[in-house]
């Protein structure tokens, strides 16, 4: 976990509290001088997912930096005194990481989706941020690659010189890739999730209204109710107890 930048805890969860522009700023700074990070962008789900996996926590707290994804979990910063807390959303972060990446000519490259997104997510990122240079991207199997495979991709990263990496492999897989590949992979590694597929057009976002407001689950549910049902119900509830719970007992 990098200590130099500020952070408060979240039912167990180290969380920084960050902006898109130190964020992005940060991102760039490392990868320009080729260190190898991984960064987290966290929701509820993350959250919940760590606090039911101590093995998983662990890979959440030693990120070199974590951004409030969620809206509850921008609401839970501001309760613990980081007023005005903005949320840094993965699938935003992303494209501020690429406008700068475009600025500073810096070697992008994405890690996971589908063949399909895969397929019309350059193409988009291109048309949008001119001088982008994307020299890899890769959709692995759903199965867990062999060590020969996996070593095979941490080749292919170095040769085709990737300074920032972004990973769509969803959670708790890509939070967990990212965190074996630190010092393997010689590149800044952003978890990013859905973010592939929205910026690609193969999924639509919600409403910017809806993000605002915290009701982006809502919408995600609506369109998805057998994949993300069980999540929510889940992890929701137990996420509003579990904070309120650190709240009374003054944990930060």
């Amino acid at each position: 976990m990098n200590a130099s930048i500020s952070s408060r805890q979240i039912i167990g969860s180290r969380i920084h509290t960050t902006t898109y522009a130190d964020a992005t700023a940060q991102i760039v700074k490392w990868a320009q001088a080729h260190e190898s990070r991984y960064v987290i962008a966290a929701n509820v789900h993350v959250v919940m997912e760590a606090h039911d996996a101590p093995a998983f926590q662990r890979v959440v707290n030693a990120a070199d930096l974590v951004t409030p994804d969620g809206m509850p979990l921008v609401w839970g910063l501001r309760l613990l005194g980081q007023r005005g807390q903005p949320r840094v959303y993965g699938p935003d972060l992303m494209l501020h990481v690429c406008e700068q990446a475009a600025s500073a000519g810096t070697p992008v490259g994405f890690y996971g989706g589908t063949p399909e997104s895969l397929k019309a997510l350059p193409t988009n990122l291109q048309a949008r941020f001119p001088g982008l240079k994307i020299v890899y991207a890769h959709s692995p199997p759903f199965r867990q690659l062999t060590p020969a495979e996996d070593q095979a991709v941490v080749n292919e990263l170095a040769a085709a010189g990737v300074r920032i990496l972004f990973v769509g492999l969803g959670c708790p897989k890509q939070e967990r890739w990212t965190a074996e590949h630190r010092g393997r992979v010689r590149a800044v590694m952003l978890a990013v999730g859905a973010a592939f597929d929205f910026h690609a057009g193969t999924v639509k976002q919600a409403p910017l209204w809806m993000q605002r407001t915290g009701l982006e689950w809502l919408y995600r549910l609506f369109r998805e109710p057998g994949r993300l049902g069980k999540r929510y119900l889940k992890h929701n509830p137990r996420f509003v107890v579990l904070f309120l719970r650190q709240l009374l007992r003054g944990c930060n």
